[in-house]
Formats: C-alpha cells, sequence, structure tokens
C-alpha cells in the first residue's frame, strides 16, 4: 500500500506561481510512474501531466504546456508540480497518482494510488 499526501496548494494571482508537493511511503518510490490530475467543480477529473518511472518521458495536456513542469526527487519520495504563469481556468483541486504501469498514463483509471488532493485558486 502507497500513501500519497499533496501540499502546496493555495490561492494565487492570476500569473503567480506554486508549487505542489506530493510526498509518498513507498519503499520502492523509484518504481512508480507518477501523474498530476486536477478536478473543478461539477467537471470530470482532468489529465495534467505525467512521468515515466525514470522520469525520462513527460507529457502534459496542451493548456498547461510551457507554465507547468513535473519532477520527481527519489531521493526524498516526493514529486512536485511546478505551475508558473498560473490562470483562474487552472483553479482545481489537484491530485497526485502512482502507478506500475510502464510508459506515460493519462486516464485516472489507470493509476493505482491516489492522494487526497490540495486546492488551487486562482484569482483574476
Amino acid at each position: 500500500q502507497v500513501q500519497l499526501e499533496e501540499s502546496g496548494g493555495g490561492l494565487v494571482q492570476a500569473g503567480g506561481s506554486l508549487r505542489l508537493s506530493c510526498a509518498a511511503s513507498a519503499r520502492t518510490f523509484s518504481s512508480y510512474a507518477w501523474g498530476w490530475f486536477r478536478q473543478a467543480p461539477g467537471k470530470e477529473r482532468e489529465f495534467v501531466a505525467a512521468m515515466t518511472r525514470s522520469a525520462g518521458a513527460k507529457s502534459y495536456v496542451d493548456s498547461v504546456k510551457g507554465r507547468f513542469t513535473i519532477s520527481r526527487d527519489n531521493a526524498k519520495n516526493t514529486v512536485y508540480l511546478q505551475m508558473n504563469s498560473l490562470k483562474p481556468e487552472d483553479t482545481a483541486v489537484y491530485y497526485c497518482a502512482a502507478t506500475l504501469r510502464v510508459g506515460i498514463t493519462k486516464v485516472p483509471s489507470g493509476y493505482d494510488y491516489w492522494g487526497q488532493g490540495t486546492q488551487v485558486t486562482v484569482s483574476s
């Protein structure tokens, strides 16, 4: 069983930045591929970013390309989502997720473990 805990959310003005962190309890942290998703009120959970086990490949939804960066620190068992140039439409609850699948996974059903989510609110 892997436990994930997100942090770093909050209220920020448009154009600002936030860095989300996802601390994992996994003993074999490096064995997992990772993803970030978000869910706005009344909407389905949406893929934001993902990376492979080695972090050699990364993928982003078009709306965040060039603004968000997913990364990992194996020594700290932590995954990050750096979010720059934030827009009001980025407002949502953000979730990190872990999977043992190989490659990039962009659908929620492809992930085995989820965090509780952290709220990001971007004011205009």
